[in-house]
């Protein structure tokens, strides 16, 4: 699995809480505890939860699918997701999945907590919910990103036109009701959806992508950019159906670990002033 890639939670001061809430679901582990920013890992996933005030609410146009071996992990989790929380879809059997449920936590989170096989080693999956001006857009961006990152493929593509259950609006026959890709060995789920939900893709949650140097790091910042996408500070960017990525060099990660906190310092600031990130200014403001 790779933990190069890996979700990006924003919280508003509650982080650790939160952090700590999962692992004690989950049975996972803190491996990073700072003031902003907590590391846990799942199932050896990472996730990453960033206390960056109260700008942005995470919302369910990113799900994070739970795979589940049986009926009694289903229910376990569901029952400590669901404390005062919110259920988005009753657990009950579907047509897909004889113990489902969806489910928004405390935290704002939305889980997909489902009965089935994995299929991979990857236990919690990211799941993009394409809608509003989006909608039918599923297909194109799942290209646009198998085609950005190596060791990418597109996987098991389910359409509305190929029979659904119970879905209060009609969809179009060839938009997307569930669909599998990988980006570098990292999996996703994706589907489109014509609902008008009240929410859709903002920096609530994001994908954070660690790149080896400036040469991986230009070319997923320029290709996730074009075409309407738009460039923020720090790493962050959103492509063109404003979902957010962070794009980090590793080389970042170090030089600001730095056991001597007035070079650290020096590279923050530096980065604090980037839009894409500048390995070798970076270094600079270390070596300065």
């Amino acid at each position: 699995m790779n933990n190069d890639i890996f979700p990006c939670l924003w919280y508003d001061g509650d982080a650790k809480e939160s952090a700590e809430f999962y692992c004690k679901v989950f049975d996972g582990k803190i491996t990073a505890d700072t003031p902003v920013v907590m590391n846990i890992d799942l199932f050896g996933q990472k996730l990453m939860l960033l206390n960056g005030g109260p700008q942005f609410k995470k919302n369910a146009s990113v799900s994070f699918m739970v795979i589940c071996e049986t009926e009694d992990e289903v229910q376990r989790y569901w029952d400590q997701l669901l404390e005062d929380g919110m259920a988005l879809m009753p657990l009950d059997s579907y047509s897909w999945s004889k113990k489902y449920g969806w489910v928004k936590d405390k935290y704002d989170v939305t889980w997909q907590i489902f009965l089935g096989e994995k299929q991979s080693e990857q236990k919690i999956i990211p799941t993009l919910m394409f809608i509003h001006e989006n909608n039918g857009k599923a297909q194109e961006a799942m290209e646009l990103y198998t085609h950005t990152f190596p060791n990418s493929n597109i996987g098991n593509i389910l359409r509305y036109g190929d029979g659904s259950e119970g879905h209060p609006i009609p969809e179009p026959a060839e938009n997307i009701q569930h669909a599998h890709f990988e980006i570098d060995g990292y999996s996703f789920f994706c589907l489109d959806n014509s609902y008008d939900h009240k929410f859709d893709f903002n920096e609530g949650i994001s994908m954070v992508i660690m790149t080896n140097d400036q040469e991986e790091t230009d070319k997923y910042w320029n290709t996730l950019t074009l075409d309407g996408g738009r460039e923020s500070m720090c790493g962050w960017l959103k492509d063109k159906y404003g979902f957010s990525w962070q794009i980090v060099p590793k080389r970042l990660i170090q030089l600001m670990s730095d056991p001597d906190a007035i070079k650290a310092q020096k590279v923050v600031q530096a980065m604090m002033r980037m839009q894409k990130i500048i390995i070798q200014d970076l270094e600079n403001a270390y070596d300065s």
